[in-house]
């Protein structure tokens, strides 16, 4: 079994602790996103997890645990999250050398092999156009340069509620937002764009539940949940299907996520995880980092 830790809020930088409460007691309860009756007892033992995948974009609060981590036998990567957009679309984001020396301090506890950088979302719009992404892209690549191997690249998904909260948050300018998966030209011109870059810093480029084809410009459909990965990095073989629960064009293989909504308070405007600010900081306020449900 894989454990996702998680896909739906970031454990690792708000619930590091309570984590690790979970992995002494040896377990997990975990509601099911729109079936709050259902719940499912998840095992954390050693013994029946092959993995831990973290979602992230501030490991620091879970670094002081890795070594118990460690010392109890698990094996785990992360999924790193550094993107640097306008205060309006991440209103509490730090300062970009703050984000790189975040990274960079994983990388070097547990090696660039284990930190995949997710360049994602991909906003595109008049005040995040291509030379935006270009510069960003750029400066981020080479700061992490041998600190990371891997870069996912993920094209904002427009659903209607993140559009309009998007557009109602850009008060100085107006914000005209382009659907990349509408668009494969603009798609393709910008990554082509982030290729180059990728190829400059040695980077290898993969996309997430993309529809396109980007073999040519050295961009592959790619697995955050990567059985090949595991392999890689572990010597573990799995027999896992296709995750169904995921999105349609989703690669990953099957996992257990164990986070829950409405709980990230990161406050990124696009964040699909969340229904509000209000009511993921209500929830993280509640929090108690004793109870096996996060």
């Amino acid at each position: 079994m894989i454990v996702s830790v998680s896909r739906r809020t970031d454990i690792p930088a708000f619930y590091a602790e309570w984590f690790l409460n979970r992995v002494r007691e040896g377990f997990v309860l975990v509601r099911h996103p729109f079936r709050p009756r259902q719940i499912e007892r998840v095992s954390l033992s050693p013994k029946d997890v092959d993995a831990l995948v973290f979602w992230t974009r501030n490991a620091d609060p879970l670094i002081p645990y890795l070594d118990e981590i460690d010392s109890r036998g698990y094996r785990y990567y992360f999924q790193y999250t550094l993107v640097h957009y306008p205060r309006f679309l991440e209103r509490s984001s730090v300062s970009l050398s703050r984000k790189l020396q975040r990274f960079k301090r994983l990388s070097q506890r547990i090696g660039p092999e284990r930190v995949i950088w997710r360049y994602d979302p991909v906003i595109l719009s008049n005040l995040t156009g291509r030379e935006y992404h270009q510069q960003h892209f750029e400066e981020i690549g080479g700061a992490l340069k041998g600190s990371t191997h891997r870069c996912v690249i993920s094209f904002l998904d427009v659903y209607r509620k993140i559009r309009q909260k998007m557009v109602h948050l850009a008060k100085e300018e107006t914000l005209r937002l382009i659907d990349l998966h509408q668009d494969e030209t603009k798609a393709r011109e910008l990554s082509s764009l982030l290729s180059e870059t990728g190829r400059k810093y040695a980077l290898e480029l993969f996309t997430c539940a993309e529809p396109f084809d980007l073999d040519d410009l050295d961009i592959r459909h790619g697995k955050c949940i990567d059985d090949g990965l595991i392999r890689e990095l572990f010597g573990l073989r799995l027999s896992l299907p296709k995750d169904k629960g995921q999105r349609r064009l989703c690669r990953c293989v099957q996992s257990k996520d164990i986070g829950a909504y409405d709980t990230c308070p990161h406050g990124c405007v696009y964040c699909y995880a969340n229904t509000s600010d209000e009511s993921s900081q209500r929830n993280y306020q509640r929090h108690d980092a004793r109870s096996p449900m996060l």
